[in-house]
């Protein structure tokens, strides 16, 4: 399927792009933040409507083209990975809020706005190994089953620990476990968009079979 293949390509470009702009982002904030003990949010709220915002709308913009990959390698039959659907829907949403509703700035009181952008990025955090786990059970994407199952229980362990640094832990590496979690994640897209990617065209694929013969 050439479409297919052309999506897990441009959702990989996305991906790279998300990333250089996430690093541009770092290092363009004040050099008095520390990225182990502040989350990506704190820096791009430091930043605001800079490129950490942007590569956020940018990984969004992948998931949404791996969806419409998915769907075009997906069996006939009815709601079929409807569920993995709807939760990288909520991821995509999840990203987009975040992207566009700030949080606090650091070592200030949480607002509204501030609230509405972590319950977001929990939301998105969330969602996406689930839909991980389940995307694990499409018979196109068996060849990687195992390692989006391995993600997805990283992804978790991850949150967990961020869970534990933001409450009991005193904030304690916050910023690294979001950093791994957010790694962590995003290898799951990249893992599917890598599968997409490799798929062969007719042509090519006749070409190789005729080769064999």
């Amino acid at each position: 399927m050439p479409g297919t293949r052309s999506t897990g390509l441009l959702a990989l470009g996305g991906i790279a792009l998300a990333a250089l702009l996430t690093v541009i982002g770092h290092l363009e904030v004040n050099d008095d933040l520390n990225p182990l003990a502040l989350t990506v949010s704190d820096f791009a709220v430091s930043d605001r409507g800079g490129v950490i915002d942007v590569a956020m709308v940018v990984l969004a913009l992948v998931t949404v083209a791996l969806l419409h990959g998915l769907r075009r390698t997906s069996p006939h039959r009815p709601g079929f990975g409807r569920p993995a659907e709807l939760l990288l829907g909520a991821w995509v949403a999840g990203l987009l809020l975040a992207a566009v509703v700030p949080t606090n700035d650091p070592g200030t009181a949480m607002t509204t706005a501030a609230y509405l952008h972590r319950y977001a990025s929990v939301i998105a955090f969330l969602a996406l190994p689930v839909a991980g786990w389940l995307l694990a059970r499409r018979p196109d994407l068996a060849g990687v089953a195992r390692a989006l199952r391995t993600l997805v229980l990283l992804s978790l362990a991850l949150a967990a620990a961020m869970v534990w640094s933001a409450y009991p832990g005193d904030r304690v590496l916050i910023g690294l476990a979001e950093r791994l979690l957010i790694l962590t994640e995003v290898t799951v897209l990249a893992t599917v968009a890598v599968t997409l990617a490799r798929r062969a065209t007719p042509a090519r694929a006749a070409s190789v079979g005729g080769l064999l013969r």
